[in-house]
């Protein structure tokens, strides 16, 4: 493989030393980017850009050609691998993703297997072309959905406001549940490794819906089965480390119990404090956030403030990947994406000493 040009972002992944602090966003391939939109109309529809390779690539690939990203993230979806698990995924215009097919039946709920990993073989395609496509400018990041984020959506049937589906199944009958979390997490673990294979050169678990969860319930629901797959995943490939991140929105309470998964990395959203939040993790692991996509709206004076009182509130040294505390807004202006960006390069070269 290409040696790395630069590897800023997987050196503060594992806390070694880095000269500023690396920067990444969710979503950052995407519907606020007007060549994104036109990609997307020549493949059209959201599922062709996914399926293809090709597509994947270049929309994988136009951020970078626009900000000096340290990082890139595989362009696809979470919901990849309940389509692979013949729940029949489609998206409605307008209304986000759906199901066909949505887990209300006991029969169908026992009769639930892991995904077979060659429906998946096109998201693997995607990430080779991509690490080929790259050629060693920066790391690309895989990932996939947390079991119980993919269980909201494949009991609910799509998208929900209050989770009651899923949630009257945690109750009544959980043991429903853990089927279905115990084959969402048998094939994350093999299709995240799938992506390390292809050449992922770090991992994400979004778990976007485990901050739903009560106290009790997270741990049980969703803590566990994400420590399961950590793990299970392959930590070493092209002779380094292959970094986890594990993101719980909402799950600024559960710090303590997400650092001690053996992650290397845990995701915040925007309403944690990152300097309490090192302070509470110690050196266990590396923090991803925290900026509120929001804020993006604002002027870039405003934008440069919220980035240089985040920075200082983290301090000084490596462990710290900047990151929107979630996806970033499809009606964001780029130029204000790219004025995080700049801001994040300039103002935290003061907090890392030399390399």
């Amino acid at each position: 493989m290409t040696q790395l040009k630069n590897d800023t972002f997987l050196r503060a992944l594992l806390k070694e030393p880095v000269e500023y602090t690396p920067i990444w966003m969710m979503r950052q391939a995407g519907r606020y980017l007007p060549e994104y939109r036109a990609t997307r109309a020549r493949a059209g529809s959201f599922m062709g850009l996914c399926t293809s390779p090709d597509y994947a690539t270049e929309v994988t690939l136009q951020p970078l050609d626009r900000f000096p990203l340290d990082a890139a993230i595989l362009f696809s979806d979470i919901l990849t691998v309940p389509d692979a698990m013949g729940l029949g995924l489609y998206f409605a215009e307008g209304e986000g993703p759906k199901f066909q097919r949505p887990l209300r039946d006991e029969a169908a709920i026992r009769a639930l297997e892991p995904a077979d990993m060659g429906k998946l073989q096109y998201v693997f395609d995607a990430v080779a072309s991509i690490r080929k496509a790259l050629d060693g400018r920066v790391p690309l990041i895989g990932f996939s959905g947390s079991p119980f984020t993919l269980a909201c959506y494949m009991v609910e049937g799509g998208g929900s406001d209050d989770f009651r589906h899923v949630k009257a199944m945690l109750y009544s009958r959980p043991e429903l549940l853990h089927h279905i979390l115990e084959a969402n997490t048998r094939s994350v673990i093999a299709y995240l490794n799938a992506q390390i294979d292809a050449g992922a050169q770090a991992v994400q678990i979004f778990d976007t819906w485990g901050g739903a969860l009560s106290h009790a319930a997270y741990r049980e629901f969703s803590l566990a089965y994400m420590q399961r797959i950590v793990a299970g995943l392959k930590r070493e490939a092209d002779g380094r480390r292959v970094p986890v991140i594990v993101f719980t929105k909402g799950g600024g309470q559960w710090l303590e119990d997400i650092a001690a998964i053996g992650a290397d990395c845990v995701g915040l959203d925007w309403t944690t404090d990152i300097g309490q939040a090192r302070a509470r993790v110690g050196a266990k692991v590396a923090l991803q956030g925290n900026f509120d996509p929001n804020a993006l709206f604002a002027e870039p004076a405003a934008i440069e403030r919220e980035v240089a009182r985040i920075l200082a509130s983290y301090g000084q040294g490596s462990g710290h990947v900047f990151n929107l505390g979630h996806g970033i807004s499809q009606f964001a202006d780029p130029a204000h994406a790219g004025a995080l960006v700049d801001a994040v390069h300039r103002l935290s070269r003061g907090y890392h000493g030399a390399a």
